[in-house]
């Protein structure tokens, strides 16, 4: 009796943990049903603010934040909304419908809004409640202003209620708020919601180092919008390429990791307005390298942009401006082998082209019988199995929702065991058992595949490959996790 006792208390606390370890990894949250936002570093987000592409209208901005791979927007108030209605502005005031609307073309470019500002924030309960209204609205996490010191009592109450963050912000010299020590006064006695969104470059053009204005507002800075300069201490002095410059980005990333800061980093790049990607593009991959290495989230990039890492004859794939570009000859492979991972990336294909996407592909020799692969196609080559976001010959996508032939799609493969799940432009479109299919040549539907292995099968781990189908086909923003 006592052995019985015995091993009936130890089972109550074993079947509990057990299931607690089944349900948690059945409940971690993958991206089987969005796309994820692939940050580098665990608990940053790097975006942009609107601002640096104030030459063009907000949805153009948009588009060339999306193309970074970039997943968190500021806006800022006044940039027109489209060039086929100039005269709607992106603004706390706009309508409701054309909130809708904004939120939409956030949606289908896998972009969130984060951050607004700077805008005024007067000491006056309908104004600032009409911008806090539009903050709530929009999923706005912070309002970055540079209030009147009168204005914070009020502002503070604000913020608790509609659990906003308002962040400081501080243009140069002779600006009210130019130095943190005037930031650190407005924020004493005030809730955790208020605080400083530390301008870099300008404090660079004040005179003051930003590892020392970090350091005073230590516990205060909410948000960040990062710059390198040419120049310390000159007003005149223009954004240069992160990592080139004099603001010391190394040691800006150190001090707040060191600080424990969870927040966002806008891109706020003010030179070269007409053409500022291929210069903000390095910016990116450098704040990525130094990120990755304080706290590495586990994002990466597939393909090194000298493609060292890659598999496939010399000439016949090429990476210029973060594309990947086919030019035929070869498919192209990893050297690495993934079983159970994330993989995210956009697509664009020419009219009438045909991919694919290979994935646990366990001999190169014969990757058609040992790898899976997800369609990539302008629409459809005639059959279910072949439509773009099919497991081919095996599963057809949920929906059709590619996009026409020179318009960049999204994908994110989600792998985990036996499980594969495929998002594509926001929806889910694939949510497929291995284990279901039981024989070779055969669907659980009982349509015939082509495959000599069945799929439950097939390679749990193997090399991933982008198609050479003899069309045209383009990839960018390749990232990858391994789970």
């Amino acid at each position: 009796m006592q052995k019985s006792l015995f091993m009936y208390i130890i089972m109550l606390f074993l079947i509990p943990a057990a299931l607690a370890v089944s349900a948690g990894a059945a409940d971690v949250e993958l991206p089987v049903n969005h796309h994820p936002a692939a940050d580098v570093y665990d608990g940053w987000k790097l975006g942009s603010q609107a601002y640096t592409f104030n030459r063009f209208t907000f949805y153009e901005a948009l588009d060339k934040i999306a193309s970074l791979g970039l997943h968190w927007v500021e806006a800022y108030p006044g940039q027109a909304l489209s060039t086929e209605n100039p005269e709607a502005k992106m603004i706390h005031t706009m309508s409701p419908e054309l909130q809708e609307q904004v939120k939409q073309q956030l949606a289908v470019r896998g972009l969130q809004l984060l951050n607004y500002g700077v805008v005024n924030l007067p000491n006056n309960e309908a104004e600032c409640r009409q911008v806090f209204d539009f903050a709530k609205n929009m999923g706005i996490e912070t309002i970055v202003a540079e209030p009147p010191e009168d204005a914070f009592e009020l502002i503070d109450k604000l913020c608790q209620e509609y659990k906003i963050k308002v962040a400081i912000h501080n243009h140069p010299e002779p600006s009210h708020y130019w130095n943190p020590e005037t930031v650190l006064k407005v924020c004493k006695d005030r809730s955790k919601w208020i605080g400083a969104c530390g301008d870099t470059g300008h404090w660079m053009r004040s005179g003051i180092h930003p590892v020392e204005a970090l350091r005073k507002l230590q516990g205060r800075i909410i948000s960040m919008h990062l710059k390198d300069l040419n120049e310390f201490g000159n007003k005149e002095a223009h954004d240069v390429v992160w990592g080139t410059g004099k603001a010391d980005i190394k040691a800006i990333l150190a001090e707040l990791h060191k600080q424990k800061f969870a927040g966002a980093f806008s891109i706020e790049y003010e030179y070269n307005w007409d053409n500022s990607l291929p210069e903000i593009r390095p910016s990116v991959a450098y704040f990525n390298t130094v990120a990755a290495a304080l706290k590495p989230s586990g994002w990466k990039n597939l393909f090194a942009d000298d493609l060292t890492n890659a598999q496939c004859k010399e000439g016949t794939w090429t990476v210029g401006e973060g594309v990947l570009t086919w030019h035929g000859g070869d498919y192209i492979w990893t050297r690495d082998k993934y079983g159970d991972f994330i993989l995210d990336l956009e697509f664009k294909v020419s009219a009438g082209a045909n991919s694919g996407i290979f994935f646990r592909t366990g001999d190169l020799a014969n990757y058609v019988h040992t790898g899976i692969e997800v369609q990539v196609h302008e629409t459809t080559d005639g059959t279910k199995y072949g439509m773009c976001g099919a497991i081919y010959d095996c599963m057809p996508p949920a929906k059709t929702v590619v996009k026409p032939a020179g318009e960049w799609n999204r994908y994110t493969i989600t792998c985990k065991a036996n499980k594969i799940y495929v998002v594509m432009n926001g929806e889910q479109i694939i949510a497929m058992d291995l284990n279901k299919w039981t024989e070779k040549g055969k669907n659980p539907d009982g349509t015939d595949n082509k495959f000599e292995t069945a799929y439950k099968d097939m390679p749990r781990s193997g090399y991933i490959g982008f198609q050479d189908h003899g069309q045209p086909v383009w990839f960018r923003n390749i990232k990858i996790k391994s789970l």
